[in-house]
């Protein structure tokens, strides 16, 4: 979806995914280092990168959308963190390599053809030994109709995330249900693909 499209989405004067961290980051974010340096893909209007300030850590959020952007810059200043904020097309755009102790990302949905480049993307930017987190909808969220994306050409597979993730140390992977209350947008039981793993 282009950069005008979640422009447009985020438009609204209210955070649409709310202002609170996704229940799966908030969970395993334990398992950073203090002080780590974290990339948020895909971070939209910041309600992760936010709450990863708030614990202490030195936060990026990257995405496509400046409308987002600035929500996160407007978030962070209401919670009396930083945040830096970077304008990038993740799925074309490389981020800068073994950078980060940690790369998370809560439902970064792209088309099928680009979600190899977006996993590459945020593995590459991890120093060795950092942690990658992600939580996104599977192709069975289609059945639940509580948020995402219409088309299933959108959503993961866990078959390609355990293919493209190969060969790293994996912490947690799921695949299933959860129930997640996100704003507008994200609201009941859902279907989704969870990963945390450690580069190596």
């Amino acid at each position: 979806m282009s950069k005008e499209f979640w422009d447009e989405s985020f438009s609204d004067n209210k955070f649409v995914y709310g202002k609170t961290a996704n229940d799966f980051i908030q969970s395993m974010s334990q398992l950073m280092p203090t002080e780590s340096a974290v990339a948020c893909f895909a971070e939209g209007e910041g309600r992760n990168a936010v709450y990863l300030a708030e614990c202490g850590h030195h936060v990026t959020a990257y995405d496509q959308s400046t409308v987002g952007l600035d929500k996160t810059s407007q978030l962070a200043h209401e919670n009396g963190v930083s945040v830096e904020t970077v304008q990038k097309d993740l799925t074309k755009e490389n981020v800068v390599k073994n950078k980060y102790d940690a790369a998370i990302m809560v439902f970064g949905h792209v088309p099928r053809e680009q979600q190899h480049f977006l996993m590459d993307n945020m593995l590459q930017s991890l120093k060795t030994g950092g942690y990658l987190m992600l939580e996104v909808y599977s192709e069975d969220q289609l059945e639940y109709q509580t948020g995402g994306p219409k088309d299933k050409t959108m959503l993961y597979r866990p078959t390609d995330l355990l293919n493209w993730l190969d060969g790293h140390k994996w912490t947690h992977f799921y695949y299933g249900e959860a129930e997640r209350h996100e704003g507008t947008r994200h609201s009941g039981l859902c279907h989704v693909v969870q990963v945390v793993l450690k580069k190596t």
